[in-house]
């Protein structure tokens, strides 16, 4: 029997991002299958369930003309081979899925100024502290009118489609937009299994204490309405269960992860997401990207040379900035490197409405700028960086890249390292920092990197170009195995059957 089989309640999943959306062309509407292994994992479990409904946000007008139409109840979307949505039975896989439409303004202050940046910047230690953040009423006020109003709508949302289920059902909450719902959730329906994973780091309680007490107070007790908090690795949870025990005062076990709230035990738990390696087998199959890889070996390769790659969104949490600074670094201090190494970095804009991601890409820019300009040698620029979002490109890339660097200041997991240990064809070696949550699983694989040594991480991408070839093979088969063993069906499964032995049936 499955972890899946084990489950005999109805299923309730409740993400920001689901997994269709409804948008227009010039024939009308269309609807498009969310894309990333999280969306395809929790997918394939709600299409194999009798019983089970995706809670989402509306972000789209067109997401919101189809939850308008439906009165704000669920709709039937059948997955495959094109989504549409079904008025009877599907003759294919199916999801049902309930979007929500909250107040613009809501939303705005909701997911722009709360969920990020001021949470993301606190869970992975961008705040600089001595001139930020400044918190003042109006943020005060963004809480309470958007991140707690939005998570009230979306906790409504969940629970009137618990209540339709009888009372019962099996709760599946994803990341850090809806710390408060599980405790608004548990108290409208008491018979609910809830579980919350946390998809980004957790830190410990010193850095929540650059929030106002009783926001804090707020967040936290939210997440304890959860049977269950999840995160990618054992120190995040452990710094949850210490955050609990300091700035709660709550009992607390730091060997068992639990704390005690009144008659309940919350349990904390560690899953690491991964990928699907299938998925990216056929990626790597596919004519697309053998065009990318042609390509590719023609701009890098010849002549024996090597490549070192990077694949981020230009968030500062990935460390770009000092990525390429401790690659001008090798370059500055093993000038036979010069014209024999490339760097390839594939870099995604994001949020650029917030004024430090903004900065941020323009320092990006200048940093490259200033060492091409040192190190360009018969006209060949070290350093190629695109600023594009092309997959197919990246799997590509993987394939052939020599060193992959992900130096990122904090990580939840960084699927990016799994993806190429899966699909790199040349011995690629993991660059890795050990601020990642993947340095957990892939950490004696890879070459580490502190993050904030610029000095370690030139020497690091050093060693990485000049290992034996034999070694290089060796540790990229050990962290294809570790990738292809713990896939995220494994990662999604053992959450399954620790909450399946809660509710009774295991």
């Amino acid at each position: 029997m499955s972890d899946i089989d084990l489950l005999d309640l109805p299923l309730v999943l409740l993400s920001n991002r689901g997994p269709v959306s409804f948008d227009r062309d010039t024939a009308g509407r269309t609807v498009t299958r969310g894309a990333g292994g999280l969306v395809s994992a929790l997918s394939g479990l709600a299409e194999h369930l009798d019983d089970a409904v995706w809670v989402c946000g509306a972000a789209t007008p067109e997401d919101a003309a189809v939850a308008g139409e439906n009165d704000g109840g669920s709709i039937l979307v059948q997955t495959q081979p094109s989504p549409h949505v079904v008025d009877g039975k599907p003759d294919g896989p199916s999801i049902r899925v309930r979007l929500v439409v909250t107040d613009p303004d809501a939303y705005a202050d909701f997911y722009s100024v709360w969920s990020n940046p001021i949470l993301w910047f606190i869970q992975h230690g961008l705040y600089g502290r001595s001139l930020t953040p400044v918190l003042t009423r109006a943020d005060h006020d963004a809480f309470e009118n958007g991140y707690a109003a939005v998570n009230r709508a979306y906790a409504d949302a969940v629970a009137d489609e618990v209540r339709s289920r009888g009372g019962k059902a099996l709760v599946l909450l994803q990341d850090y937009h809806f710390y408060l719902v599980a405790e608004h959730v548990r108290e409208q329906c008491p018979d609910v299994v809830l579980t919350h994973f946390v998809h980004i780091p957790w830190p410990g309680p010193d850095e929540w204490r650059i929030l106002p007490g009783d926001i804090r107070e707020r967040l936290l007790r939210g997440l304890l309405g959860s049977d269950v908090v999840g995160f990618h690795t054992r120190r995040y949870a452990r710094n949850f269960v210490l955050c609990a025990g300091e700035l709660l005062g709550l009992p607390i076990n730091l060997d068992e992860l639990t704390v005690q709230v009144n008659d309940r035990t919350v349990r904390a738990r560690y899953y690491p997401i991964s990928v699907d390696p299938a998925a990216l087998d056929a990626t790597l199959a596919s004519e697309e990207v053998a065009a990318h890889v042609a390509m590719l070996r023609y701009v890098f390769l010849d002549e024996d040379r090597q490549l070192v790659l990077r694949v981020d969104r230009t968030d500062p949490s990935k460390n770009v900035v000092r990525g390429f600074l401790a690659f001008g670094t090798l370059l500055d201090q093993h000038p036979e490197l010069v014209g024999k190494v490339s760097f390839l970095a594939l870099l995604q804009p994001s949020r650029t409405d917030v004024p430090e991601y903004a900065d941020y890409i323009a320092l990006i820019g200048a940093v490259v700028a200033e060492i091409n300009a040192r190190h360009t040698k018969e006209g060949r620029q070290p350093i190629d960086l695109r600023m594009v979002e092309d997959f197919a490109l990246a799997v590509a890339a993987y394939s052939i890249c020599d060193v992959l660097m992900v130096n990122a200041i904090a990580d939840g997991m960084n699927l990016v390292a799994k993806e190429v240990a899966v699909v790199n064809r040349r011995g690629g070696v993991l660059a890795l920092s050990e601020m990642a949550g993947a340095h957990e699983e892939l950490g004696e694989f890879a070459v580490t990197l502190q993050p904030f040594d610029v000095q370690q991480m030139a020497d690091a991408l050093y060693a990485a170009l000049v290992m034996p070839m034999d070694e290089r093979h060796r540790r990229l088969a050990a962290a294809a195995e570790q990738v292809r063993t713990h896939d995220v069906r494994r990662w999604l499964n053992e959450q399954l059957a620790d909450l399946s032995h809660l509710a009774g049936f295991s």
